[in-house]
């Protein structure tokens, strides 16, 4: 990749910014300035993608001549968007109604250049079923791995992989926020392949 193909994380997400690593390619991180309300009406899918994509475009309009890399994640609880808890009081009240259920994270993937308005976004889905979680399991496991920056309140890369019985997806980094598999995709079609010499 050269300089003029410059690549930009617009997330302050720490788990993305591990997962693009991985990529072994260069890129730095800047903080997208995005309204985060939903819409009234608006599914989580959609809500994920559109979030991704206005991330996207907020760093993109900075730097136009980067390659700039949105993601957003939304849990879908039959159509209800669950975010973030904030708080231990919120993640321990999620985690006991997400109890037995099943969740559809929706990962927002989005990929933009300013100076020619190229731009995909797609959402990659994957469904977790959580476990029957007693409310004392819940309290050890939020005393143990305080997961209050999470959407549904469980980091499976973590300690969280014990709240679940299942987990469905053809990308599995999805879940953590960022899709590999998905953002490979997009930026060989850009011409930012990985394995390219």
């Amino acid at each position: 990749m050269h300089a003029a193909s410059h690549l930009i994380l617009a997330s302050t997400s720490r788990y993305r910014r591990e997962l693009l690593e991985r990529l072994h390619l260069p890129f730095t991180v800047q903080a997208p300035e995005t309204d985060e309300t939903p819409r009234t009406g608006e599914q989580p899918a959609q809500l994920a993608e559109r979030l991704s994509l206005a991330k996207a475009l907020a760093v993109a309009r900075q730097s136009p001549q980067a390659w700039v890399i949105g993601a957003d994640q939304v849990a879908d609880l039959e159509g209800e968007p669950i975010g973030k808890p904030g708080d231990l009081a919120r993640a321990q009240a999620q985690l006991e109604r997400l109890s037995g259920r099943t969740v559809v994270f929706q990962t927002g993937l989005a990929l933009v250049r300013a100076a020619d308005g190229w731009q995909r976004s797609i959402v990659v889905p994957v469904k977790v079923r959580f476990r029957t979680l007693s409310a004392a399991q819940i309290a050890r496991y939020l005393a143990l791995e305080p997961a209050i920056d999470c959407a549904g309140s469980a980091k499976s890369e973590g300690l969280g992989i014990s709240l679940l019985e299942s987990i469905e997806s053809d990308d599995p980094t999805a879940l953590i926020g960022l899709p590999l598999i998905a953002l490979g995709r997009i930026l060989r079609e850009a011409g930012l392949d990985p394995l390219a010499a």
